[in-house]
Order: structure tokens, then C-alpha cells, then sequence
């Protein structure tokens, strides 16, 4: 997959994830931006919130128990503009058992962008030459 970033003012840029799906990311006017999308660290808590969401209700289904509308929150704690802490808040409904809700708390832990906000992604920047 391959995401592209591209300025359209300022700090506004227009990211496109393989050509099937575009969003504005900028920065708030308190930054110099004129906050005419999320901030790069904020989508991060979103992809976050997103991705254990969907883990958890692919693993619920794949069990066999009804989980309804699963509601994930995401605190982000900042020192300055950097993430320092993602706290995580899973909604559960109150028909699951102790074991349910357990395995379900592990399985959320376990998402995709968990791991790679856990470290386990490498993380490599390059310059790219124009193609002729």
C-alpha cells in the first residue's frame, strides 16, 4: 500500500491511501495551521480506537457472541506536540461473561496499530527522486 502526501497550504496536506481513499491533515491555528483537518498524532488515537474496535468485534464474531455496537475511546497525553500515552476505554456489553470480557480486553491489545505503537514496526525515511 502506498500513501501519499501532498500540501495544499500551509501546513494542510491531502494524504491519499492507494487511490482509494483521501483525507486532510493539518494543524490547528494555535500551530500555525488553519485546522482544517485532524493533526497527524490525533489520526494516530483514531487509528487506534478504529483498529481494536474492529479486532475485537472480528474475534467476537468469529466466537459466536453478540458484542453489539463495541465503543472504543482513546485519551492521548502529549509532552508538547508528541504523544506520550494512549489510554484505551473498551465499551463491553453488560450479557458478557468475566472470560468473555477477559479475552476480549487481551484481543484488544493485540490489534494491528497496537503493535506498532508497542515498537514493533520499523520505521525507515528515504528520499525519493523524481521519476523522469
Amino acid at each position: 500500500m502506498r500513501i501519499v502526501a501532498r500540501r495544499v497550504q500551509g501546513y494542510a496536506h491531502d494524504v491519499e491511501l492507494d487511490g482509494s481513499h483521501d483525507l486532510r491533515i493539518d494543524e490547528p491555528a494555535a500551530a500555525g495551521g488553519t485546522d482544517s483537518g485532524p493533526r497527524p498524532t490525533e489520526l494516530l488515537g483514531a487509528s487506534l480506537a478504529g483498529c481494536i474496535a474492529i479486532t475485537v468485534e472480528m474475534y467476537a464474531g468469529r466466537k459466536g457472541w453478540d458484542v453489539g455496537a463495541v465503543e472504543v475511546d482513546v485519551e492521548v497525553g502529549y509532552e508538547g506536540p508528541v504523544p506520550t500515552s494512549f489510554e484505551v476505554g473498551l465499551k463491553l456489553p453488560p450479557e458478557l461473561d468475566a472470560e468473555q470480557r477477559r479475552r476480549l480486553l487481551v484481543v484488544a491489545a493485540k490489534c494491528p496499530v497496537h503493535k506498532v505503537l508497542a515498537g514493533e514496526a520499523h520505521v525507515s525515511v528515504v528520499e525519493r527522486l523524481e521519476s523522469a
